[in-house]
């Protein structure tokens, strides 16, 4: 029965990548609302982020930003649909470039470094991947994680490879291919703000609160002496279409402290969630680990 369930859901997901993109942000925005009421585990860890990180804010203001936040969400799910299935040409006219997009190459050729895309968990997230394939020149390279289920590992492979010359590397893998494909030129689109535990991470404040913080950023691009560059995803009101915004490249970083680069990444994810703070991932459990002794949030 999951089985079936499961093949129903993608048809339908498939079904809906033909309609405009207006008419996508219109269901979310309706399947967003009942989305809040019905995941309930989820809108609890959303209400738990967003008290930690905004306890200024009265409750029903932050109530508020996660009902708007689960409609964003809701929204990038169901253009997960036009990124999996619909024509890259249809795909390159909604997203709208900003900033420096030919950073990655033009440091490769004149200095012959690689470049790392820092893409924190805006929920367009998915729509920076496609941008890097299809409106720049660079190859790319990331790590996935591997799904569960064998139909949806297909999927989110297939999604992530369709565009262009990309190679993903699944995060239980040893890094050493992917070190390599960084050394051949390709740039590594990296996701630096998820809880992947204690281990290899530093408990650096985000949003004022300890937070279990990857020091890989700044140990690999040290390493690899690579280019930092920030990639920003935001998703335009009423289906307009698609923002990823190509930012300087980070200044000063990396520096030999790692955990300091980590809190110098957490500052500019803050400084970036406060542009658009609905948009980004509140329903992932940002502070899971803690420090030895402190008592657990979620």
């Amino acid at each position: 029965m999951k089985e079936i369930s499961l093949r129903l859901a993608l048809g339908l997901l498939w079904l809906l990548h033909w309609l405009p993109l207006p008419w996508l942000a219109a269901l979310a925005h309706r399947l967003g609302g009942l989305l809040y009421r019905v995941a309930g585990s989820r809108r609890k860890v959303g209400l738990r982020n967003l008290a930690l990180c905004f306890p200024d804010m009265p409750p029903a203001e932050r109530e508020t930003l996660l009902k708007q936040h689960f409609r964003w969400l809701t929204q990038s799910l169901l253009d997960r649909a036009v990124l999996w299935w619909a024509s890259p040409e249809r795909i390159r006219s909604l997203i709208q470039v900003e900033g420096d997009i030919e950073l990655a190459e033009r440091v490769y050729q004149t200095e012959g470094r690689a470049t790392m895309w820092l893409c924190p968990h805006f929920v367009g997230l998915d729509v920076a991947g496609a941008a890097i394939l299809l409106c720049q020149a660079r190859p790319g390279a990331s790590i996935y994680q591997a799904q569960s289920h064998p139909l949806m590992d297909k999927l989110m492979k297939r999604g992530r490879l369709r565009f262009g010359d990309a190679q993903i590397f699944p995060r239980s893998d040893s890094v050493k291919p992917l070190l390599r494909a960084i050394k051949e030129g390709r740039g590594f689109f990296n996701l630096p703000d998820m809880d992947f535990g204690s281990k290899d991470a530093a408990f650096v404040p985000f949003f004022g609160v300890p937070a279990a913080t990857l020091l890989a950023p700044s140990r690999m691009a040290r390493m690899l002496n690579m280019v930092v560059q920030p990639v920003i995803t935001e998703l335009l009101p009423s289906g307009q279409g698609w923002r990823v915004r190509f930012l300087p490249a980070l200044h000063d970083f990396p520096t030999s402290d790692a955990e300091a680069d980590a809190a110098h990444m957490n500052r500019f994810i803050e400084h970036e969630i406060l542009k658009q703070p609905a948009q980004y991932l509140w329903v992932h459990r940002r502070f899971k680990t803690r420090p030895p002794g402190q008592s657990r949030f979620y």
